[in-house]
């Protein structure tokens, strides 16, 4: 057995003695593991001694990043560490070559001990709404673990996969990606049974470089996971797919949801909530926007896959409410504000627009922030953003250092939301009675907009 199989062996019998992890000391639970991580603006390895008069059972530390912390240890007693191997210093402190390396393997160790279902979800856009919707809709059945917030990346799958239970019946992962390869490791950490893409656009093109390359990283997961839920409206999924499934050494079950398929429906309406028609039911989400439908759909699929009854699915999504500023609708004494910039790229601005146009209303406004991390392509997808709003006669408003280098005379810009602020604080009647739609990068804090106040 290997050196390195025995450290997360012996890593993993601490565990099961104290089954919480930790990666921030002002969050430290008693008798948790803390794991140091290392971050652009941080170092867990300099908060060892704190992590430990906090409560922490043990630390797990870099030896390279002994020196120069507030440890007092002498360097001596890292002499001799094995390669992939741990050193225990006084019992509490456990020394490895690469801490993140070693979530990792740890995360993906106590996945192999799992006897439960685990889904995999990724894509551009409606992914963390997606996985809560069927979280929303597992729950009625199952005792359900799932990705809490947004962690979705290198750190927050092995966290997310360490916290589940072993009362746990089902497991719900959300996977993101701002590079090239990505979804394939996470994969490997998680090891999905079901894999569901809820959809492919253009987001962190300047990490990835291409849409083929945003293709080629999101459709991991089909290499992955041995069954497949698709939408069957989506040709470059299905496609991709089909593809896996023929190179695949055991063929994928692929099971598809949408237009001419046992789960469909209709949009009743959507002034601005969604209402629907779910096997023959009529559902009042409390969700906006025309793109959360096939999103609703990929749960009701995965549902009726798990043997959750008809009407439980349509309670389930009857009783999701976002958070977060994703589709989320917020209303005070003059606005309804549809909130949904928790995040932006050109694919869901287009589709937030879209929507927006159906929506019935007297008076409607759009506010657009920045879309950021878009590399070569930013400024001609911002300007495309602007061009769909003037060719569709939308009311707007533009906030952010991209869209003011590209302001014309139609439409009100605005460098950051301090200015729009002084705007409308000197123009009370600038947004009232209004629906206001605001969409936008995190970046850009179009949460400070004083309209919420």
């Amino acid at each position: 057995m290997s050196t390195e199989l025995n450290m997360i062996k012996g890593l993993y019998n601490m565990f099961e003695q104290s089954p919480f992890i930790c990666t921030d000391t002002r969050k430290i639970i008693p008798n948790a593991l803390f794991f140091c991580l290392k971050g652009e603006n941080f170092d867990g390895n300099l908060f060892v001694n704190e992590a430990l008069e906090k409560g922490a059972a043990y630390v797990i530390t870099e030896k390279n990043s002994m020196q120069g912390s507030d440890m007092e240890y002498p360097l001596q007693f890292l002499k001799g560490c094995p390669k992939g191997g741990v050193v225990n210093i006084e019992e509490r402190i456990i020394v490895v070559d690469n801490v993140l390396q070693t979530l990792q393997q740890l995360a993906h160790f106590h996945r192999k001990q799992l006897k439960i279902p685990v889904i995999g979800i990724t894509g551009t856009n409606g992914k963390t709404t997606t996985k809560e919707l069927i979280a929303s809709v597992l729950s009625k059945k199952y005792k359900t673990a799932f990705t809490q917030g947004n962690f979705n990346n290198h750190i927050g799958v092995p966290l997310t996969l360490l916290s589940i239970k072993n009362e746990d019946e089902i497991a719900v992962i959300e996977m993101g990606a701002n590079h090239p390869g990505e979804i394939e490791k996470l994969c490997q950490i998680a090891q999905p049974d079901i894999g569901l893409i809820t959809n492919i656009g253009k987001a962190h093109l300047e990490g990835f470089g291409s849409i083929e390359n945003i293709i080629e990283t999101k459709t991991a997961l089909y290499r992955s996971a041995p069954i497949l839920f698709i939408n069957n409206e989506d040709k470059i999924l299905i496609q991709k797919a089909v593809l896996r499934q023929c190179s695949a050494t055991e063929k994928k079950k692929i099971i598809y949801y949408g237009n001419d398929t046992e789960i469909s429906g209709q949009i009743i309406e959507m002034n601005p909530y969604l209402v629907i028609n779910l096997f023959n039911k009529k559902i009042q989400t409390q969700l906006t926007g025309n793109y959360n439908f096939s999103n609703i759909l990929a749960a009701a699929a995965i549902g009726k896959y798990f043997g959750i009854s008809q009407q439980d699915i349509c309670d389930a999504i009857a009783e999701y409410a976002p958070q977060n500023n994703r589709s989320q609708i917020i209303k005070n004494k003059t606005h309804t504000i549809i909130a949904d910039y928790y995040n932006a790229n050109p694919t869901s601005v287009k589709a937030a627009l879209d929507n927006f146009l159906q929506i019935e209303a007297p008076h409607k406004l759009a506010i657009v922030g920045d879309m950021l991390e878009l590399g070569e392509n930013s400024a001609s997808e911002h300007q495309a953003v602007i061009d769909f709003c003037e060719e569709n006669d939308i009311t707007s408003v533009f906030i952010g250092e991209i869209f003011y280098s590209l302001k014309n005379n139609r439409f009100l810009f605005f460098k950051n939301v301090a200015e729009l602020n002084h705007y409308i604080n000197s123009l009370p009647s600038f947004a009232a009675q209004k629906l206001i739609l605001i969409k936008g990068s995190r970046g850009v804090h179009l949460e400070n907009i004083s309209l919420f106040r």
